[in-house]
């Protein structure tokens, strides 16, 4: 058979149609099957992490990557049935995921610092936490950036590469929590009968904990006061309430004892005044 000028096999034609067709529709079902299988297996992947109490967060990043990688195996094998070199297209993304790398190379920190944050877990959701300069609960952890909630309820997005790079204080971390309180009284004060009455008014307070029991000790003599510091422990959910509790009744019993919590004073010295008032004096 002749087509413009050229001689043409129909059987050899018709073959490999028919095989091309049949290499597509390999590859269809390749597509189809293997996203199906890849879904499947992720779902049972994250239940079992769920099962093995691994925190949400990571559970979630694990499940996703894993989901990638499949289908990414999937895309490969599908475009070797149609005939494509796969390594080739393997180059090609290499290339275009290091184009893109540079191009982001501030969110691939964030990223690369998210996932050691997920994995090493410094702090999970609904910790009360200090990074830098802000405390705040923790409400949401990406793999760019990590949402705190302040108390007075304002949302800090804080890029997770900042938190790698930060000293991090996590206050809830641990289930018990010590309350210091530092009250200043006068130098003509009773320091044993201060002692005793700040100890009377913890141990009486129904959220501080018996064991350890608390400790009152001398911390510093001031300018203007004896500063005595106060050591209780309590749980977490009540280290706020308690200490404003104890910061009210500290007042009362003091103020009920006649013990006074002294105020900054100076006294000033002038040279000659003496010799001044006495000419005045003279003068009138």
């Amino acid at each position: 058979m002749e087509f413009l000028g050229f001689t043409m096999d129909v059987a050899t034609l018709t073959e490999g149609t028919f095989q091309l067709i049949t290499r597509v529709i390999l590859a269809i079902l390749i597509l189809v099957i293997g996203r199906w299988l890849a879904g499947k297996i992720v779902k049972v992947a994250y239940g079992i992490m769920n099962r093995s109490h691994l925190e949400a967060t990571v559970a979630s990043f694990l499940s996703r990557l894993l989901y990638g990688v499949l289908l990414i195996i999937v895309i490969l094998a599908a475009l070797s049935k149609v005939g494509l070199q796969t390594t080739s297209v393997v180059a090609i993304l290499g290339g275009a995921a290091l184009a893109v790398g540079l191009a982001l190379k501030d969110q691939l920190s964030n990223f690369a610092a998210g996932i050691l944050i997920v994995i090493f877990r410094p702090f999970v959701r609904g910790d009360y936490v200090q990074i830098s300069s802000y405390t705040g609960t923790v409400t949401d952890i990406t793999l760019i950036n990590t949402h705190i909630t302040t108390t007075n309820n304002h949302d800090v997005v804080i890029p997770n590469s900042d938190i790698s790079t930060s000293a991090i204080v996590n206050y809830t971390s641990l289930p018990n929590r010590r309350v210091d309180i530092t009250i200043g009284i006068g130098y003509d004060a009773n320091i044993k009968e201060a002692k005793e009455v700040l100890l009377a008014v913890a141990k009486a307070n129904p959220l501080a904990f018996t064991d350890p029991e608390p400790v009152v000790r001398v911390t510093n003599l001031g300018d203007n006061s004896v500063d005595l510091t106060l050591n209780v422990w309590t749980s977490n959910e009540d280290w706020w309430a308690m200490q404003c509790q104890l910061l009210e009744e500290f007042k009362i019993a003091l103020d009920d004892n006649n013990i006074d919590i002294p105020f900054p004073q100076r006294k000033i010295h002038v040279s000659g005044l003496d010799s001044l008032v006495t000419k005045d004096a003279t003068n009138d």
